[in-house]
């Protein structure tokens, strides 16, 4: 396993003519828990999709767990897990049989499909209830559930919290923060504090504008104030030549983004970490 499983060097992302990440600098060693924190349309999502090798890399470098993200994006999938915004899951298919059908996609081992399920409280009926007949809530639980089973070494989590009760939050920090004890990497992108990362880097305008360290223990609790390190896109010049047309881009985004994602739904799908489905590969 490479020290740094993600490096990215003044990437730009083009979905059509719009430039979704403008020059994004990052590097995240193993075992490390990052939020990715900015607002709506500041490139969070597209920077997730990225390192789970869904968007191109039209300009720059990067890496995810040593493979090319120029020409190696499939065997990018087979190490990460997507937990996205919509929830990938197949209507027809029970909670179970969705699990071990995305499993088995991604060539994945079954064996801990039931400690998932026991996890996210989908045992008893839930276990045989289609998904088609799943409120979000419970949606969103059965594709935890997935990631969970799934293992992968690295987890993509965009708005985790969403669609999760109280006390489903609270278990899903839980396993936030047993994955991280095991030196799972995890980057979480949210509008709210994760007081599991040890780092927050600011995004905006599909750029990285700022990388701060926290001092955290895996408890949750803070113990220090760390310091800041811009990273603003590396130039002035860059933010200045990819403004006009970011802003444009990430107006464009959602709809761009998920045309783009549906291109590749087939293989997404398949290999589990489609956008919807996060299923941590």
């Amino acid at each position: 396993m490479p020290n740094s499983l993600i490096l990215l060097d003044n990437v730009v992302s083009m979905v059509g003519q719009f430039p979704v990440l403008s020059g994004v600098n990052l590097r995240v060693d193993a075992g490390e828990v990052v939020l990715i924190e900015g607002p709506n349309g500041a490139g969070k999502s597209s920077l997730l999709r990225l390192c789970a090798g869904l968007l191109p890399v039209s300009r720059g470098e990067g890496k995810v767990f040593g493979f090319d993200l120029r020409t190696e994006r499939d065997q990018v999938r087979s190490h990460v897990g997507l937990l996205g915004h919509s929830v990938a899951l197949y209507d027809e298919l029970t909670v179970r049989e969705n699990l071990v059908f995305q499993i088995k996609a991604a060539r994945g081992d079954t064996a801990r499909i039931p400690l998932a399920l026991d996890m996210l409280g989908l045992t008893g009926r839930l276990t045989n209830t289609r998904a088609g007949s799943l409120s979000a809530g419970q949606r969103r639980r059965a594709a935890i559930a997935i990631l969970v089973a799934r293992n992968p070494d690295i987890w993509l989590l965009d708005e985790p919290h969403a669609s999760l009760d109280a006390q489903a939050r609270d278990v899903l920090d839980d396993i936030i923060r047993q994955a991280a004890l095991s030196g799972t990497t995890i980057l979480v992108a949210s509008h709210e504090p994760d007081t599991l990362a040890g780092r927050v880097v600011s995004v905006s305008g599909g750029l990285v504008v700022n990388d701060t360290a926290t001092h955290v223990t895996l408890n949750g609790k803070a113990t220090a104030e760390s310091t800041a390190e811009s990273t603003a896109g590396a130039t002035a010049e860059n933010m200045a030549g990819h403004t006009a047309e970011s802003t444009a881009g990430h107006t464009a985004e959602s709809t761009a983004g998920n045309a783009a994602e549906s291109g590749e739904s087939d293989i997404v799908q398949a290999m589990s970490a489609r956008e919807g489905d996060f299923h941590v590969a």
